[in-house]
């Protein structure tokens, strides 16, 4: 019966990846791909946090600065750098981040719900907080990380 218990927890399978001293985490299943950085073209008048959109194989993606996102400062980009292009309400969004570690899986049981402030992030944003033996693992919600407005936004840049 023990064993059937531990099959049965349920296996959180997810991307991480830095920003500055932070390991953050997203679900895998919204992950389409991540790449290398590539030139980005600026867009007159988009947000502060949107760089801009690249050309992705004939698609036009808005190119969202996550550090910006999260209220850090900019960083230059360097060979670690990579785009995680994701689907986030139905659109196909890439985040820059400084760069992706790893694909994990934890299971669901060792996250707890975020505190109110977490490494100065806004924790509307923070699913749960992975405690992995060595470190811990900020779970983002991207559903959650732009707000309707900024959504509706980026729908413009994508038409």
């Amino acid at each position: 019966m023990t064993a059937q218990k531990v099959e049965n927890a349920e296996i959180l399978q997810l991307v991480s990846f830095l920003i500055g001293e932070e390991e953050y985490g997203v679900d895998i299943l919204l992950v389409q791909e991540i790449i290398r950085m590539m030139e980005i073209t600026k867009v007159p008048n988009a947000p502060d946090f949107v760089d801009g959109v690249v050309n992705l194989r004939g698609r036009i993606i808005p190119v969202i600065d996550l550090r910006t996102k999260l209220g850090m400062s900019r960083k230059e980009h360097d060979k670690n750098t990579r785009i995680i292009v994701v689907e986030v309400a139905g659109k196909t969004v890439g985040f820059i981040v400084d760069a992706v570690t790893e694909v994990l899986r934890i299971p669901a049981n060792i996250t707890e719900p975020p505190p109110d402030i977490v490494a100065g992030v806004n924790a509307e944003f923070i699913k749960a907080v992975g405690k992995l033996d060595d470190r811990l693992l900020i779970l983002i919600d991207l559903e959650k990380i732009l707000s309707t407005q900024e959504k509706i936004e980026l729908n413009r840049m994508n038409n």
